[in-house]
């Protein structure tokens, strides 16, 4: 973990926030390139969710909703966490995350022992004002959960779409949880993101769709994010885990460097929360069912993630050193999809102007089509290592033999292999390669090209 936070710092994937002021635990600002990555995660998520199915649409509700949807959810009076404080050094914890009674064991910071309070529960959402006057009255919350603002728009959304059971809603939006312990990089955050997707299904069709969506999840992490499958598990929860609105719930678990931990849920929510809403607002929440005839709460398959979670899983699992002759290379070896620069243009020789004319009109033609850079502020080897640290999965060398032929060699970041390729055919090649519609077919560097890899340039 620390080697992929030094990595992320120094490479502008994430930084921590406010940090010219000391920083501010579980908040983090996302770099030039961490942005790329986290959108093109959300990216494909929203493709997979909905994008390529007929059954589900997309919501963007608001982060500060009326006060009665966190009471009615069950949110205000139960959206908790055990805490104890260590009456030593005055830190707290999360009961659940320590082992045995706090009675017993020693404070995981000082290592004092029989210095912990007995546990007592904290709300985990944040508390605001809306208006001008701070009272009882305005007060408000920060969302815990996106998910509270599809259920409570449900009516709008089947009936402005004329949907049929089953159909899903999808939703990506910023959550806030007064997390007791924040941590583990980006694991664990106060202010986080969340890619949720709710699909109403009749009862009597609940257990089958909760078991096609366990299975499509994985599908997708291991098919269309390319994380290893032996780095995944799913794990149903025991009955005296499960939250207050959940019938069943499997977690999608990795092997993260503290262990294996939820990477994304999928829960049964039955008919909870729409009950709920119902009961609470006074509005019916139910749709006509044709095949039985009558009116139907539906029941609620829930797979849940955090997008945060999601980019530390992505560079965790492409985080690869490998050994050449006199170095040591590291490379990020994520999907080309996924990665923040497509395609980096660097001229062989920074002190000829006709290959940086040449290089740099590459980059604009690049640029219309995909995520691309140019660079030359270092050799070529050097440039080479900078981008395979990134993750960018093809570089393309102007030379000088490109002034005679009009071709550049492009150079595939896992197996260093290069293809010479005309300037002009380069946009729609890389294209191909990056969509995954055509295959690589590079060949080993030349000589002494391969001397530069090996040695940094």
């Amino acid at each position: 973990m620390d080697v992929v936070v030094s990595l992320a710092k120094r490479r502008g994937f994430v930084f921590p926030s406010s940090e010219i002021y000391g920083g501010m635990g579980g908040f983090w600002d996302y770099g030039p390139l961490g942005v790329e990555l986290k959108n093109n995660v959300k990216a494909a998520w929203w493709r997979a969710m909905v994008q390529r199915r007929d059954d589900i649409v997309g919501l963007d509700a608001a982060i500060v909703m009326n006060p009665r949807v966190w009471e009615v959810s069950g949110h205000v009076g139960g959206f908790s966490d055990p805490m104890v404080d260590c009456r030593n050094c005055k830190l707290r914890f999360r009961a659940d995350d320590l082992k045995g009674p706090p009675s017993e064991i020693a404070c995981p910071n000082c290592g004092q022992r029989a210095t912990l309070t007995e546990a007592r529960q904290f709300n985990l959402m944040f508390k605001t004002h809306v208006g001008p006057m701070e009272e009882s009255a305005s007060v408000a919350y920060l969302r815990p959960e996106t998910a509270q603002g599809i259920f409570v728009n449900f009516d709008n959304v089947a009936t402005t779409t004329r949907r049929k059971l089953p159909f899903g809603i999808a939703q990506i939006g910023k959550s806030f949880r007064n997390e007791i312990t924040p941590g583990n990089f980006i694991f664990r955050d106060r202010e986080f993101e969340q890619m949720e997707m709710e699909f109403f299904v009749h009862p009597s069709e609940e257990d089958r769709w909760f078991a096609f969506w366990v299975e499509e999840r994985l599908r997708w992490w291991t098919d269309e994010m390319g994380i290893a499958a032996d780095r995944l598990r799913l794990r149903p929860h025991d009955p005296d885990e499960l939250s207050h609105y959940s019938k069943q719930t499997t977690d999608v678990e990795y092997a993260f460097p503290m262990g294996w931990s939820e990477l994304e849920g999928v829960a049964d929510r039955t008919d909870y929360d729409l009950r709920a809403h119902a009961a609470g607002s006074g509005k019916a929440l139910a749709l006509f069912d044709e095949a039985s005839g009558e009116h139907v709460t539906p029941f609620v398959i829930e797979p849940a993630m955090g997008v945060d979670r999601a980019v530390l899983t992505v560079l965790l699992d492409g985080y690869t050193e490998e050994q050449l002759e006199k170095e040591k290379r590291t490379v990020l070896r994520i999907r080309p999809s996924l990665a923040p620069i497509k395609a980096a243009v660097l001229p062989l020789l920074r002190n000829r102007p006709e290959l940086v004319e040449r290089a740099r009109a590459l980059t604009a033609d690049l640029k219309a089509r995909l995520a691309a850079t140019y660079d030359d502020t270092a050799s070529i080897g050097k440039l080479y290592r900078r981008q395979d640290e990134i993750g960018t999965p093809f570089c393309v060398t102007v030379d000088v033999d490109t002034l005679d032929d009009g071709a550049a060699t492009i150079r595939e970041r896992d197996s260093m292999t290069q293809e010479r390729v005309a300037l002009a055919a380069i946009p729609d090649r890389l294209a191909a390669l990056i969509a995954g519609t055509t295959a690589w077919e590079g060949v080993p560097r030349q000589a002494a090209s391969a001397d530069d890899e090996r040695n940094g340039g």
